[in-house]
């Protein structure tokens, strides 16, 4: 197979540099009409027809003869028989990264606290878990455990009583690396659904699939417009755009390691992003030749290809503060720090989904192993977005208990604030526990 790359070369110097990478990074994730028309279509059928709309939507899109909801319904030792059908080193992979995500996500949990001022007065805060969460995870081929774990595993360690997991199998694919996630991370019943119409019916609830809070995991564009619609209804974790990376480099690490860094999210797919910035022009022509000698080697040359030279850029910058600014104006999900003092440029960093130290530390670890949830904020939106975590599973209650004294003395405050807007059954429900004669 013949491939090529034109990654584009953008220069920080350049007056239209702004203009450049404004148009590099746009992206509009959600954003086709008949596929929005079709969703709202999908939802509509599984809230008024409930199952039979489900079984109804996996023959049509799935391909299956299925013949009622219970064949989409998958038991928890369908679940532990998939721990046995994979092999010895699958099995210690997963328990390892398992083992690593719920450890680094246990130093998340947020525990209730309160405090009683000198009157008697007492404030504070409940923390409670959501009762039910759904978790999406898309099926077939296009599989990923991974995203089984780090969304399972926080849900578990918040003390989510029931996490719901809905993974379409089309054609029948089952891919059991999927299922033996699950059961590691704990997954409570699984429904071979996908699509709007899984998402529908986590939201709304049907006849056999029980209705949650909150729905979590990635998705194809139907899922996404579904997560957006459904919304309000229920929590969503995040509408997801193309993954992403961002290398910043001084120039001294292996081009091999950079361009397959790039690589590891080009592949995802054809609309992932795949930047490199660096002071160093000499070094960017280095890593230009490595991504032309590597990419004919790589199985997904393919998508990769398509990505770097649709999306990618190399960007040379004037110094590594420049190249600092330039990563806080992109806030990309993945920010590498391939450089020899990461932690001295740590401060500098404000956007950023997950970063990676040092030469070191590539982004694929922190896909699988390394702890950290790799469920992070695209597309910009780390200027005001966190990864997923144990907080996302967890709902806050503000504890309020006046004494008399405190009621007495919080109601003339009220009162004043009230009346000032006009609402004087608020003002005199406060004025009523205000002790005479004070």
């Amino acid at each position: 197979m013949t491939t090529s790359t034109a990654i584009a070369r953008l220069n920080a110097a350049d007056p239209d540099f702004a203009h450049h990478l404004d148009h590099l990074l746009s992206w509009e994730s959600v954003s086709d009409d008949s596929v929005n028309q079709r969703v709202l279509d999908i939802i509509k059928a599984v809230r008024e027809r409930g199952d039979a709309a489900l079984v109804d939507f996996t023959r049509q899109f799935d391909g299956l003869d299925v013949k009622s909801m219970s064949d989409l319904i998958l038991p928890r030792e369908r679940l532990e028989l998939a721990l046995t059908r994979i092999t010895a080193p699958q099995r210690e992979a997963l328990e390892v990264a398992a083992a690593r995500v719920r450890s680094y996500h246990e130093k998340q949990k947020q525990d209730s606290w309160s405090y009683t001022e000198a009157d008697g007065t007492v404030l504070g805060q409940k923390v409670t878990p959501l009762d039910r969460a759904g978790l999406y995870v898309p099926g077939g081929k296009a599989s990923y455990p991974s995203s089984v774990l780090m969304n399972a595993i926080p849900a578990k360690v918040a003390g989510v009583t029931e996490v719901v997991m809905v993974v379409p199998t089309p054609r029948g694919e089952i891919n059991e690396l999927v299922l033996a996630a699950a059961c590691i991370a704990g997954v409570d019943r699984v429904f071979t659904i996908g699509g709007a119409q899984a998402v529908a019916a986590l939201a709304y609830g049907t006849e056999s699939v029980p209705k949650v809070d909150k729905v979590v995991g990635p998705g194809n564009i139907y899922v996404a417009t579904a997560k957006r619609h459904v919304f309000g209804q229920v929590g969503i974790d995040m509408i997801a755009g193309p993954s992403e990376i961002l290398v910043v480099c001084d120039g001294q690490t292996d081009p091999d390691w950079i361009a397959m860094d790039l690589f590891s999210q080009a592949e995802h797919d054809e609309d992932a992003q795949a930047i490199l910035v660096s002071p160093d022009a000499e070094f960017l022509d280095k890593v230009a030749a490595s991504i032309d000698k590597l990419l004919p080697t790589m199985e997904r040359a393919e998508i990769i290809e398509k990505s770097i030279n649709g999306r990618g850029a190399l960007i040379l910058v004037s110094d590594m503060e420049q190249a600092i600014e330039v990563a806080n104006r992109i806030a990309p999900e993945h920010l590498e720090l391939s450089v020899a003092d990461p932690q001295a440029w740590l401060p500098s960093i404000r956007h950023a989904g997950a970063i990676f130290m040092g030469r070191h530390t590539s982004e694929a670890l922190g896909d699988y192993c390394a702890g950290p949830n790799h469920v992070l904020p695209t597309s910009g939106t780390a200027r005001f977005s966190s990864p997923l975590g144990v907080y996302d599973f967890q709902k806050r209650s503000s504890i309020i208990f006046c004494s008399p004294q405190g009621a007495s003395e919080l109601g003339k405050t009220a009162s004043v604030l009230a009346r000032g807007e006009s609402l004087s059954a608020h003002a005199r429900s406060a004025e009523y526990r205000i002790v005479k004669g004070e």
